[in-house]
């Protein structure tokens, strides 16, 4: 297995041989489960998130300013880390497909949120913009870099899903708990 940038090309270009192939190879679910943790002196919500190779478990605190601790990162800290691994991994990846070598890659995330429409004091934007710069150090003549940032920007899946409206589906379960013969059992 080669890789270059840390992307093992190879595997990369094989999926991309497979998806021509067979286009349906290319759909890929992703499924986010959490819980709301109503014990006080706890953080807020937990999530296990399965992955190929195993699973691992997120935990958000919400800043003190709506309510939590600030003790761990909160939801826009995890958008925005969302954002740059893939905008940065995405752009590491078109990156050798077009021959660059990298000797540095960094990331920085900025946005401007504005909490008063959480809090239902206005119908002002949450997030006007979000400010995303690549730092890159490489050999490599200018005019190719910048086509790998066009790529990543054009491919990216985060900056296709805060750059295009995405149906949204919604749905909300309500259920009772009442006891039937000595067991706990859900009502609708």
């Amino acid at each position: 297995m080669s890789k270059i940038n840390n992307v093992n090309i190879e595997g990369v270009r094989s999926f991309e041989t497979q998806i021509k192939k067979d286009r349906s190879l290319a759909r890929k679910t992703q499924v986010i489960e959490g819980e709301w943790v109503l014990e006080e002196g706890n953080v807020q919500f937990v999530s296990k998130i399965k992955f190929e190779g195993g699973e691992t478990e997120f935990k958000v605190d919400n800043p003190t300013f709506m309510g939590g601790t600030g003790s761990l990162p909160g939801p826009m800290h995890y958008c925005f880390f969302g954002l740059a691994s893939c905008y940065t991994g995405t752009f590491a990846t078109m990156a050798p497909m077009l021959g660059i070598k990298l000797k540095k890659l960094t990331t920085k995330v900025e946005a401007d949120i504005n909490f008063s429409k959480v809090l239902g004091l206005s119908d002002e934007s949450i997030t006007e913009e979000v400010r995303v710069k690549l730092t890159v150090v490489s050999d490599e003549p200018a005019e190719k870099i910048k086509q790998a940032e066009e790529l990543a920007l054009q491919r990216c899946p985060v900056v296709f899903t805060l750059r295009n409206p995405v149906k949204l589906v919604p749905s909300l379960e309500i259920l009772n708990k009442i006891i039937i013969d000595g067991k706990c059992k859900n009502k609708i």
